[in-house]
């Protein structure tokens, strides 16, 4: 299982990224991939999750409306659109997969990829 994410950025309060992951040596049919990011000096946070049999969408209360999962299963990707950033976003924003469902407890991931850094400037 190996996972990279990339995309990150610097960008305004108000702005827009996208986010990916791109997963190899598995199926996003047997792995659900979530997203947990870490802002400086905090603990990880767990933001979103995308489930693997049928593709159902979680999101933590903090992103809710702002955030979209989505994936691809032909290409083995995994994409986090960010909608209006805030500063409070900002972190390393890292992918990680589990067998099967999500789970809102980020340490319940066995698989993660390097994150990638997003800094919104207010």
């Amino acid at each position: 299982v190996q996972l990279q994410a990339s995309g990150g950025g610097l960008v305004q309060a108000g702005g827009s990224l996208r986010l990916s992951c791109a997963a190899s040596g598995f199926s996003l049919d047997l792995y659900a991939i979530g997203w947990v990011r870490q802002a400086p000096g905090k603990v990880r946070e767990w933001v979103s999750c995308i489930s693997a049999r049928d593709g159902t969408t979680y999101y933590g209360d903090s992103v809710k409306g702002r955030f979209a999962i989505s994936r691809d299963k032909v290409k083995n990707m995994v994409y986090l659109q960010i909608d209006n950033l805030k500063p409070e976003d900002t972190g390393v924003y890292y992918c990680a997969a589990r067998q099967r469902v999500c789970n809102s407890d980020w340490l319940q991931y066995s698989d993660w990829g390097q994150g990638t850094q997003v800094t919104v400037s207010s």
